[in-house]
């Protein structure tokens, strides 16, 4: 079933006449389209995008299943919203009251000819679970980051600095088809790496370092993330110790991962493992999160979640143990639900590299 088509049945289950999506991501789901501008509105019958002059030309060549318009010069989009509501005899119009700016709500109450009521996140859980085509950008973004890191571990030596490394994540992304990266690399190393979203620094790799690197690419829309932990030189006791705490934490979890099991016992799997060997302090985060068109989403894998994994759920699982003053480790691959167990989309080695 097409994205719009979900959010059209949606509707249904809400007290709205239509909805209005001006979020970036969710108007990027209904329509494949990616815009700084523009809206979408959906009735029962019905599908509309409307944007400006600088997308009109692309939207028209790019968007099927939508009838697309441009507002005119000097007319705003409420005006044209307007006209959708007196041709739908819409009175009540969902509105992402998750992702709308107060500001924008105000100014869209004032103006529109509609009651706005809220519809939460109506569209975003239609997200949690993925289509297959959808699954095969992931894939593709992963592989992209993959062949990115194997390239960098070649010149990963003592005298790279955390910047470098991560400047050539990301040029090397691009230079094996990403579109873009899914956020800022985090690229930590020494004591450094003791902190799971630390920024690349000026501090140069020295031997004995681990070198936790977070990642991921952007293929078609659609995310990846992996991060994987490296020694340079050599490894001590304690390092592999802990790097082989977190590896099995995190295999753990991934096999007692299936659809219809919770985020939150998903978790509990492997924070019990990392608990039980001491370190359960050092396990600040939850165990993962879903990702897709963002590299943030719902559900999540974590001590709070409460809700089920459903089937084609893109959940990362990425246990980690941070020591202050020390080092860390984090292992992180994407897991995509199943009925009877998950499939692990990620291909990078993960035995403890040495370089």
């Amino acid at each position: 079933m097409a994205n719009a088509e979900k959010i059209q049945k949606a509707l249904k289950n809400h007290e709205a006449d239509a909805f209005i999506i001006t979020s970036p991501s969710n108007r990027f789901y209904a329509t494949s389209f990616r815009s700084s501008a523009g809206i979408v509105f959906v009735t029962e019958g019905k599908s509309y995008f409307v944007t400006d002059f600088r997308y009109i030309e692309a939207a028209q060549n790019n968007i099927t299943g939508f009838e697309v318009s441009m507002i005119d010069a000097g007319r705003n989009y409420a005006a044209f919203i307007n006209d959708l509501i007196a041709a739908h005899n819409v009175k009540k119009l969902g509105f992402e009251d998750m992702a709308m700016s107060y500001s924008e709500y105000n100014s869209y109450k004032q103006a529109l000819n509609a009651e706005l009521v809220p519809i939460g996140n109506a569209v975003t859980a239609l997200r949690a679970s993925k289509e297959q085509w959808e699954i095969e950008r992931m894939i593709k973004a992963q592989r992209i980051a993959e062949a990115a890191f194997d390239d960098v571990l070649k010149i990963i030596k003592p005298g790279i600095t955390e910047k470098e490394i991560a400047a050539e994540l990301i040029y090397r992304q691009h230079m094996h088809g990403a579109e873009g990266v899914s956020f800022s690399p985090i690229v930590v190393s020494g004591v450094n790496s003791s902190m799971p979203h630390g920024t690349p620094s000026d501090k140069k790799v020295e031997a004995g370092d681990f070198v936790t690197m977070d990642f991921g690419s952007k293929y078609l829309g659609y995310c990846s993330d992996m991060t994987r932990t490296v020694a340079v030189g050599y490894a001590t006791d304690e390092m592999k110790k802990i790097y082989d705490i977190v590896l099995e934490a995190q295999l753990a979890a991934i096999a007692y991962e299936k659809a219809g099991v919770y985020g939150r016992d998903v978790d509990a799997v492997a924070r019990k493992i990392i608990t039980d060997a001491g370190y359960g302090d050092c396990f600040g985060h939850g165990f993962g999160h879903s990702l897709g068109i963002d590299v943030h989403e719902a559900p999540n894998a974590n001590q709070s979640e409460t809700g089920i994994l459903p089937v084609g759920a893109c959940v990362s699982a990425e246990p980690g143990i941070y020591i202050p003053g020390k080092f860390g480790v984090r292992i992180e691959d994407v897991t995509i639900m199943t009925e009877d167990g998950c499939e692990n989309i990620t291909k990078a080695k993960k035995d403890l590299l040495i370089l």
